[in-house]
This record gives C-alpha cells, structure tokens and sequence, in this order.
C-alpha cells in the first residue's frame, strides 16, 4: 500500500503531488525548492535556496518518520554546474557520517525558477 505523506513544516506543493509516499519501508520524496515554508517564496541565492531546500527535504523526511541518516539516495537538480562547491559544502553538513548515494545533475529549468531542488529516497526500520 501506498501512503502519501504531507509535512505541515514544509512549504506546500507547487503542484497536484505529495511531498513523499511511502510503500513498504522506502520512502520516496519530491524534490523540495528553496522556499521558505513561512512566506511561501523562493529565497533568494543559490546558498539561501539550498539550505531551505534541505530544511524542507528534512521535515518531509521527519513527516515520513525518517531522518537524513536513513536516505539511501538522493537526487540534486541545479541550473548552473559552476554552483556545485557552494551546494555540495551545505549538502555535506546534513549527510555527515556515511552519506548516502547521490547524483548531481543540471537541467535547464526548475519550477518558480529555482537554481536547487532536492529528492531523497529513505529506507525505514522494519
């Protein structure tokens, strides 16, 4: 069965999806924006908007009853390749001890015209 999860600490859906759902012990999450859940608007600066966006990635990971020590894989989405240092030193301070796998890649365009998104998939204890 699957279970959508919305976090009440995350920023709403830009779109018709949950922030994650759960089948079996996976959890698989959105890609979460740099938006501040308060305000609703996307923060300013490629360092502001990862930093949110891990925020996000981590209330919605808490509303799926796991923590960044539990995500197996994770995708970043950028729109600009020369940021990478700046998002991977603030990546590097969530996932900290045994960090889990990940692939970085540019796109051309993200929602609201972002320059990060980030989606986890979490594997929960039994």
């Amino acid at each position: 069965m699957n279970t959508p999860i919305n976090a009440k600490s995350a920023p709403a859906a830009v779109g018709p999806y949950s922030h994650a759902v759960r089948t079996g012990d996976l959890l698989f999450t959105s890609g979460q924006l740099g938006i501040d859940p308060a305000t609703g608007k996307l923060l300013e600066g490629v360092e502001a908007q990862t930093r949110q966006a891990l925020a996000n990635l981590r209330a919605v990971l808490e509303a799926g009853g796991a923590t960044p020590r539990d995500v197996v894989k994770c995708t970043v989405f950028v729109s600009d390749m020369n940021d990478f240092t700046k998002i991977n030193a603030l990546y590097a301070s969530v996932f900290t001890e045994n960090p889990p796998a990940r692939s970085l890649v540019q796109v051309a365009r993200l929602p609201l015209g972002a320059e990060v998104e980030i989606e986890a998939v979490a594997a929960l204890a039994k």
